[in-house]
Order: structure tokens, then sequence, then C-alpha cells
């Protein structure tokens, strides 16, 4: 389930044996981009289902990166290049001999093609959820973008721009420019541009015409409109990261060139280095030289993919070891869910189970109606064998020969293995996997299930789940509801809106309600699942008040399920269900709920969970994540739960936060984080993330979440200004949540390793503190940042550790050598809290420290960092450094304007005001002096 890093279970050695002697295509089948003799293979290119055809696109996309490859190669001296490229056709259009495609699919794309959906901009942007110098989750190009050469005179050439993106998703490094501070004080108390590098020269323009700067000050603040324009021609070579459109720049900001003062992501999420210091410490320019010589490395290669008919096959576990805990009773209603509800229309099934044997249940069925499901639903096993051993291999065996049938090959074809066994042959059958060209979800079912199962979901790029034997648990149906056609077509999908399991005492109610609100209600199922010989008696009421009895749903007995079917579009509002247990005994009932897309125009919220990593190893954390928005638009303020499970400890519920603290890299992107540590046992844990969001007005977005390439409004060339089409906009749109929303995921399931059996101490240090602030008002400065929290970013930590410094160096190299302030009277306060404090400035403008050789003295600013410490005296790691001016004149505070021009003084202003004054007092005097002068030689004359 993750992107990049996953490690899984060790593999066996045979395993890896295997691995070393596959061909270079299959090795890197399922593992996403690798570097191999300075050249990238296995980058993926999707364009979504509901982009429309287009002659120019696919050749737009090899110019793009083919300009990009060279770009590339010389940015990164001779180091990388782009060798082989994959573009994945939709199925949507038309056949054109393109090759079939295999594990290939838009959701595990890494870069994306598809329109805004609604909006109006043009931005390419990579999505980054995590830190820096790590990857991200894909590129966005929009059609338009890709289609529209105007777009080239504001962005720069498609290639540099692709460049640029790449930096952001391989390297983790982020944007050098910043439109909502544009502008700052340095150490020489100077207003600069936030660029990189400084050597990056234009003028100011105000009122449609150039001026000084001073002009676009009114009563000490920025005039809205001033803006800065930068000359076309250029010597600077630097940086890709700033403004890529430049025809001189070619290269990465450096130690050399990169501005540490700018107050932009970079220096705030990277710890001030440099975009080239951070992608020379990747992996990528670790494990790989310069290419010798002078020649140009190949232009790339291009394959075009092209997904044909759905075909899906369920292998599954018939052994013995599925009569423990309801193992069977759970495959049998999930599956039959997912037959009856959740598989496309069109799509061809098949179903085969194994126990030391694999055995073909049912050929390929293509579904076309409702009957065609009930046929499928009816091969599902009902009982298991007296057999003990599995066999996966076989299983899959029998999928592949089902699934060649029908075109001679696997490829595209979808396995969903579901297996409680171990089987310690299962590594024989990893080279025909990878050969077949077909992707792997798994579902182990209890903790002894296979080690080196999901294995076959890494090589395959298919989703993992587990599900732990626990009667309440509904991580079964859920990790059925999670799988789907890997399309991308989110108006073809059904979206969970609820997942719930309670024990309920006999003669005892389930009673709850669910959000339906107006994006979704098309093909509404309710689902309700029991444990004993009859249903509960169900009561279910719309916003209307219609009631809806046990009748009314379709029950199937033997698999103890009832499934109502809302016809049309569901009504919007409150649904409330009641389950009365009236069986003399406890028993878990379990209702699901799924619902698709009300209408193609209008987005439903969505949400994608998923963990950093699959493994890890105590005392490592795992860090959970949620996306929540509709279509690219985040939604903020939504309540965020990740409930996880193990297989013998009690679930774990942990609030997911998009406040940009802790594990959440960037504040209200949509993406909702949490690190989780509370490992009590060693073995696989299920993950499920839960979405409500009350009825309001609810704000989508502050702007698109990702690091964009900048659009450049205009520039000088030859004296003239020129001034390109105004940007479009994406940013905030307001929408009415008349009835709020809920939504469920399962999120996949992750491994680890090295928990300790016995009570160990205290191992967790507080999180990183990462948005530091420092403002200069008057003659204090203002710290302020969110709490960490006692383990991480939980609890409450015991006190603060802060620093200052008149030298960037110093507090950056030899943090604990800088100025410690007195913070005896600052207590942590819980985490997630935002913590304020104020420092005198007396403390750095007349305290001696020592400055680096080379420094100056005469430096005008201030850099403050902070970590915590928890009551055990474990740190945190040192935070981001935060900087502010010392040299403002009293009274004269920057006020922050709303759109371009931020953080400026009134220095200029008060520094003519000054001479203006003086020049007056002089001129008064020079005059009077004059006047007493003449009338002194006047009177001399007169005696």
């Amino acid at each position: 389930m993750t992107h990049g890093d996953s490690a899984g279970p060790v593999c066996s050695l045979k395993f890896v044996t295997l691995l070393v002697v596959l061909g270079p295509e299959l090795l890197f089948v399922g593992a996403g981009v690798q570097l191999q003799e300075n050249g990238y293979n296995g980058l993926l290119v999707a364009i979504n289902p509901q982009v429309s055809e287009d002659q120019n696109l696919i050749p737009n996309i090899k110019e793009m990166i083919t300009e990009a490859s060279y770009y590339l190669f010389n940015a990164t001296k001779r180091r990388v290049f782009f060798r082989n490229i994959k573009i994945l056709i939709p199925a949507t259009w038309k056949a054109n001999n393109y090759s079939k495609v295999k594990q290939e699919s838009y959701e595990t794309a890494n870069v994306i093609v598809t329109d805004w959906y609604g909006a109006h901009g043009d931005d390419a942007y990579t999505l980054q959820y995590r830190g820096c110098g790590e990857e991200g989750k894909y590129i966005h190009f929009t059609p338009d973008f890709l289609l529209n050469d105007d777009l080239t005179a504001g962005y720069g050439s498609r290639g540099r721009v692709f460049v640029h993106e790449w930096a952001h998703l391989r390297w983790g490094v982020f944007d050098e420019y910043n439109n909502e501070k544009p502008f700052y004080i340095n150490g020489q108390n100077q207003i600069e541009v936030t660029r990189c590098s400084s050597d990056i020269t234009g003028i100011f323009l105000c009122e449609g015409g150039p001026c000084p700067q001073e002009n676009c000050v009114i009563s000490k603040i920025f005039k809205e409109g001033c803006m800065f324009i930068y000359n076309s021609t250029q010597n600077a070579t630097a940086s890709i990261m700033f403004m890529q459109s430049l025809s001189s720049v070619v290269e990465f900001c450096n130690a050399s060139t990169h501005t540490q003062e700018a107050p932009n992501l970079q220096n705030q999420m990277c710890s001030l280095r440099s975009t080239w210091d951070v992608i020379t410490d990747s992996d990528d320019f670790n494990n790989s030289f310069p290419m010798k010589g002078t020649e140009l490395p190949p232009p790339p290669t291009f394959s075009l993919v092209q997904a044909g008919d759905k075909v899906v096959c369920l292998v599954l576990d018939v052994s013995s070891k599925m009569a423990k805990a309801d193992r069977l009773l759970q495959l049998q209603q999930a599956a039959e869910f997912y037959l009856m509800q959740i598989v496309e229309i069109h799509t061809f099934v098949g179903i085969a189970s194994f126990n030391s044997k694999g055995t073909i249940r049912t050929q390929l069925h293509q579904i076309n109606n409702d009957d065609d499901r009930k046929l499928l639903v009816s091969y599902l096993p009902a009982t298991v064998s007296a057999e003990a051993e599995t066999s996966v291999c076989s299983g899959l065996k029998k999928g592949f020969e089902m699934v060649e049938k029908l075109n001679g090959k696997a490829f595209g074809s979808v396995m969903i293995l579901v297996t409680s066994g171990d089987d310690e042959h299962i590594t024989n059958c990893f080279l025909t996997v990878l050969s077949s060209g077909s992707t792997i979800h798994t579902i182990a079912l209890g903790s002894p299930a296979v080690k080196n199962l999901e294995e076959l979901s890494h090589l395959t790029g298919g989703l993992q789940f587990f599900v732990p034997d626990k009667s309440n648990s509904n991580s079964m149906l859920d990790a059925f509801s999670r799988i789907s056609s890997g399309t991308g077509d989110i108006f073809q999908q059904h979206i969970q809106l609820e997942s719930i399991g309670e024990y309920v005492k006999p003669h005892h109610q389930l009673k709850n309600t669910v959000t339906v609100d107006h994006s979704v209600g098309n093909d509404t199922t309710f689902l309700v699942t029991w444990q004993t010989s009859g249903p509960p008696e169900i009561v279910l009421f719309d916003p209307n008040g219609r009631k809806y009895y046990t009748d009314d749903f379709t029950t199937n007995l033997a698999f103890r399920t009832a499934r109502l079917w809302i016809p049309g579009t569901a009504k919007p509002g409150l649904w409330t269900y009641t389950l009365n247990n009236t069986h003399h005994s406890s028993q878990v009932l379990k209702v699901t709920v799924t619902s698709g897309a009300s209408r193609s125009a209008v987005l439903p919220a969505t949400v994608e969970a998923f963990v950093e990593r699959d493994s890890t190893h105590f005392p490592h954390p795992v860090t959970i994540y949620a996306i929540v928005r509709k279509g690219f638009y985040p939604i903020l303020n939504a309540t965020v739960t990740a409930t996880i499970e193990s297989e013998t400890a009690d679930p774990v519920t942990l609030k997911l936060f998009d406040d940009g603290a802790g594990a959440d890299v960037i504040k209200n992107d949509g993406i909702y984080s949490r690190y989780f540590f509370s490992f009590a046992v060693n073995g696989r844990y299920s993950l499920k993330v839960r979405v409500n969001h009350s009825p309001s007005i609810s704000t989508l977005a502050h702007s698109i979440p990702g690091s964009h390439a900048m659009y450049v409004p205009g520039y000088i060339t030859n004296g003239n200004i020129q001034m390109n089409a105004p940007r479009k906009s994406v940013g905030r749109r307001e929408e009415e949540q008349k009835w709020g929303f809920s939504r469920v995921s399962s999120g996949g399931s992750f491994f680890v390793l090295g928990v300790p059996a016995d009570p160990h101490p205290d191992v967790f240090p507080p999180c990183k503190i990462i948005d530091l602030k420092a403002v200069k008002v008057e003659d204090e400065v203002t710290l302020s940042w969110t709490a960490p929290g006692e383990d991480f970013d939980q609890g409450q930590a015991n006190s603060y550790e802060i620093r200052v410094s008149k030298s960037l160096q110093n507090i950056q190299d030899d943090f604990n050598n800088a100025i410690l302030v007195n913070t005896s009277k600052l207590n942590p306060q819980q985490a997630g809290t935002k913590e304020i404090f104020t420092l005198s400035s007396e403390l750095f403008t007349n305290g001696p420290e020592h400055q680096p050789d080379g420094e100056t003295q005469k430096s005008h600013r201030i850099y403050v960092a902070i970590r915590a410490v928890d009551r055990n005296s474990l740190k945190s790691a040192v935070s981001n450094v935060a900087q502010a001016s010392l040299l403002i004149p009293p009274n004269s505070t920057p006020v922050f304007a709303r759109d371009y021009l931020i953080l400026k003084g009134a220095l200029t202003a008060m520094g003519f005001t000054g001479i203006i004054c003086l020049t007056i007092v002089v001129t008064h005097c020079v005059l009077n002096r004059k006047k007493r002068a003449d009338k002194k030689e006047n009177e001399t004359k007169l005696l």
C-alpha cells in the first residue's frame, strides 16, 4: 500500500536469487521507477479515462520527456536521464495497435494527466506528502498544459517544467519561490526578493510601469499590485527550483548560490540546505557516477500500453484452517458483496480455490446483469476441506490458466488472493507471477498466514490487507470494498460511506445514522451481516421517513447476509438504521454502506488511506496518511480517525491532523497524518480510516496542494515590459455542505518486527518541530510553533530548549553552543496546541557570541531553533531554523499585504521622510541666519 520505500517481511534467500536472474524488464515490474546505469527505467505516465482523445497529446508527452531527459542530464552534471517510459492509454480511447497492459494502472502511475474537473488552472504540480529528501506521490499535468503552446510563455518549456516537478517527486526538494512572501528583509537590513539565486535580476513594477521600490510603499505597507518583474536575459545559471523558465537557468542552487535567508519552503523543510545538497544525498547519486565523455545519452524510448477487457479472478483458500474464527463465513460475506456490488459491469470474473492443490470453481463469466452476479456467487466455496496444507502457487496457477483461455496471456488481469495458511513454498512461483503480467491483491486471514505473502503484492503493484481473527472486525469487507479497477475513473467506482461491526447483547440494538450527501446516491447498497442462523430485525429510515424492513432486504441465509439496493438516486440526508438482536445470545452485527457518484458533473468526496512503508522495526514509527478531497481540491476541517488492529491486542484509535506539524508536512493540503508507534505485538496490523464532515459552508481549498512550477507574470525584454496572460486561478472554492458527509476506507496492512515481549524503557522522543516562526515586534521577537508530544506527536513534552544566534552557520551546525534562552516559565502544552513565546531583543543585540571566520559582524538578523525534551530526557531533532530582522525601526512593524508583497518595513519611506524633514530644518536655519545677517548689515549701513 505504499509508494517507494516499502520493504515488507524479509524475503527468503531463494527469492533474492530469483530476482538476480530476472531480466531487466521483469526486475522493475511493480517496483516503480528504478535507476540503472544512469538511466531511469519504469516511469509510468497515465491518462485519465475522462480525458478526451486528442491526437496531439501523446506526441507532446513524448516531446516533453525527451527534452526533459537532456535538460536533466546536464543539470545533474551528466548523472541521470530518462531511458524508457510507458504511457498508459485509457480504455475509453480507440484501440490503435497499443501493447497490452500488464501491471500498469492509473493508481500506481508516477505522472497523471487529467483535468482539474471544473477548475480553470493549468499548473503542473507534484503531490508531496512527506518531508525533505522523501519521494512524492505523483506529478499532475492537465491536458491543456500539454496541448496549449501559449502557456509556455508563463511556465517555460514543458521539458524544463517536467524537470522542476521531477526534482519534487524523486528527490523531495521544495520550491524556492514564495507567492505569499515574495519579499523579505535580509541580514543587512535590505529589501530582498525571495529567489534563488540572488543573482537573478529584474525591476519593480507598480501601476503598470517601472518604479523604485519605495513607490510601492503606502503608510508602511506594500501597495497591492506591486510586483517584481525579471529580466528575460540573465547571467545567472541557477536555479531550476526557482524559475526554470529562464533560458540561462540550467542548474540547481548549490551551497555557493543558495539563499538561506529566503522565506521559501525549501529552506523551511530542508533546514536551509540547498536543493543540490539534498539531491546529491539521494540514493540515486550515492549509487551512481557521472557518465564519462562528452556524448549525450540516447533519447528515451516510449511504449504505449492500453487496458483491454477487465478480468478478475478470486483465488480462495479452502484449507481446514479457514474453518477457524469464522474465516470462511467472513470470506463468503465479503466475496458476495464484491461480486454483487463492487466489481464493475462488463468485467470478466472467475473463481479458483486451493488447499494443497488448486481447483477452478468456475471459468470466466462476463458480468452484464444481476443474474450474472448471482451465478458467480453460487460458485463461492460453501465448505472447507479436511486438508490443512495450503499451496498458494497451485491456486494462482489455476487462476492464470483460467485467464489465459480468454486472451492467451494473463496480461492486465487481477488476482484477489485470500489465504489463512502458511506455505513455505510460496517463493517457487514468484518468477511465474512476475512474468504473468497480472496484479495480485493479497488478503491475509489471521496471524499464521504466509510470511512472504505480501511480496506478491509488492512485486506486481497490488494492494495488501490483513484480517485479524476478531468477530467484530469488518476488515474483510473493507478490503474487498477497497479493491477497484485501477482506471482512475471515480464515476465508475463505489465509495464506502459506512463500515461498522459491534457485539450486540440479546434483545439489544445496534442503532446509528449514515449520511448520504448530494455528491453520491447512485447504486446505493446497505449490507447487513450476522453470525447466528437468522437475520436480525432490520428497520431503515430514509431522510423523508420512509421505512425499509427486513423483508425488503435480499437475504442469503447460508452466508448470513441481507442486502438492500436503493433504486435510482438515494435521497440525500441522514439514513437511520436499527438492528435488533432477536436471539438469546450475543452476536456481532455489521453494517456496510456503499454508493456511487450521483452525476458526472459533481465530484464526490473521497478518502485514500495508506501508510508510509509496509513494514517497520521497533521502535521506528509508522506514518499514517489519509488524503481527503473532492477531485483535486483538499477538504479542510474534516474529522479523520484511523483505527489500527493487530491479531491479539485491542484496536488503537488515532485522530489524524492536517495542521502542518508533527507527521503532517504541509498545513491545509487535505492530507491528514499521524505517527503510530503503539506496537503491542509482532506481526501484521490492519488500517482503516473514517472521515466525517459536519454540515457547513465547507472551504474546499485555500490552494491546490503540492509543489508547483512558477508561473511568470511577465519579463523585461530589451528594456520593454512584456506581460503574459494572467495566470488562471485554481484557488479557494466554497461549497455548501447541507448534509455533511461520511467516508470509510481501508488503508491496507503493514508488518512490525522487533517488538519487545517484556516492558521496555521509553524509547520514543518528541517529534521534530517543523513550523517554528519568528516575528520581530518593536523590541521583542515572538516565536510560535505547534507543540509536539511526550512521544512523537502524542501526549505532552516536559520542556523546551530554545537557542538563538546571530550566525546562521552557528545554529545550524552547532546548536548546542548557540545562546540558550531561559524557558523556565514556558510549560509545554498538549501535542497539537499552538505555542507562543516572546524574547527580548536585548538578549541577542548585547550578548557576546563567537562569529565564524569570514562571517560579517554586521548581520542584523537573528536565527532561532528549538527542540523538545520529554520526562526521560529524550530530545527531539532540532527544529527548522526561524529568522527575524532586528533593525526594523520602532513603531514601523511591517503589515502583511494580501497578495504579492509581504514583510517589508517602512525603512525606505521613513528614510526619505527623515531626509525631507532635515532639509526643511536646515533650510529654515539658513534662511533665518541670512535674514539676521541682512538685518544687521542694514542696521550698520544706517549707522
